[in-house]
């Protein structure tokens, strides 16, 4: 996904579309947003039709999918007035919503003209990711009266879409305890007749700031198990910084392993890659172990940097090697 919020946002679709080889999806209103900005004005001042506008074009340039944030609603909003979060909204798009809401004082246009929505997703065959605007930004506030509020009215806006021939899928939480993982996948599987889930992480504690990417493969490892169909990954860099080239890397191979490892009870083939792994490492492999690693490069850099005494062993044990001690009294 593009979630870039800076000027030049059309060249920077457009590069990313011209390289992209899976599918690829934005936030619409983010440039909604940029462009309110760029004319000197705030973001609460955008009209409705624009909005609308940000959309079909974008979706003329080639885009796949979006995230349009239409669950939030004028009720939950103003409620929060009241009874407040310990973490108020996190979602930006969620953010933007909800003051334009305040705002004006009129229901969120993206919920009251959803039809019109549906019209332009179907004219380009778009995939409508309803974005979770009030997904929990601390585990103090996970399951809580507005999560589950939104989500609900989600539902009903995936049936519709269901109607209209519009694909859809449903983004999910945020900031989870352990133990509420199952039931946060499980209710948006009932509620939504088994809508594919795309989870933010989800992250399992709030305190591990620069290390986010372990925090969120943790909390996708176990959203996958229990049923969720896409993850989101999680840089180190999250709620600290943008992050770098690295810090992107990082955090996209935490998720992937968090995936292979709940898709090793799915599919056949992820679970031979393992097999030849294990059979690489009794057999002290060293050239198929570094090759099946999910991160080859840098396991090669690793061994060259520690390379043992004797060849066919590494620096964690080496002559004690567990293996290599076996296969010798074996052959007695």
């Amino acid at each position: 996904m593009d979630l870039s919020t800076g000027f030049g946002l059309e060249n920077v679709r457009n590069e990313i579309l011209k390289i992209s080889k899976i599918p690829v999806g934005t936030v619409p209103i983010y440039e909604t947003a940029v462009k309110m900005l760029e004319s000197k004005r705030a973001i609460v001042e955008m009209d409705e039709d624009s909005i609308f506008k940000t959309i079909e074009n974008q979706l003329k340039e080639g885009i796949d999918f979006i995230t349009v944030h239409a669950g939030i609603t004028r009720d939950l909003v103003e409620r929060m007035k009241t009874i407040r979060r310990t973490v108020g909204i996190v979602s930006r798009g969620g953010t933007f919503l909800a003051a334009w809401i305040l705002h004006n004082k009129k229901e969120n246009p993206l919920f009251k003209n959803f039809d019109n929505l549906l019209d332009i997703a179907s004219e380009f065959d778009a995939t409508l990711s309803l974005g979770d605007a009030l997904r929990p930004g601390g585990l103090a506030d996970s399951l809580d009266q507005y999560q589950v509020g939104e989500l609900v009215n989600i539902s009903h806006l995936v049936k519709r879409a269901r109607e209209k021939g519009v694909q859809s899928m449903v983004e999910g939480p945020g900031h989870v305890p352990l133990d509420q993982i199952e039931m946060n996948v499980r209710m948006e599987k009932i509620l939504t007749d088994g809508a594919p889930f795309y989870v933010l992480g989800p992250l399992v504690t709030d305190i591990a700031s620069g290390y986010d990417h372990i925090n969120a493969a943790i909390g996708g490892a176990i959203a996958a198990y229990h049923g969720a169909d896409f993850l989101c990954y999680v840089t180190p860099a999250e709620h600290l910084a943008l992050p770098n080239k690295q810090e992107v890397y990082e955090g996209a191979l935490a998720m992937k392993i968090a995936a292979h490892a709940v898709n090793l009870l799915r599919f056949k083939e992820d679970y031979l890659i393992d097999l030849e792994m294990s059979r690489a490492r009794e057999a002290l492999d060293w050239s198929k172990q570094l090759r099946l690693s999910v991160d080859p490069e840098n396991a090669v850099k690793v061994r060259r940097e520690r390379y043992p005494k004797i060849g066919d062993v590494c620096t964690m044990c080496g002559e004690l090697c567990a293996l290599k001690i076996l296969k010798e009294y074996l052959k007695n």
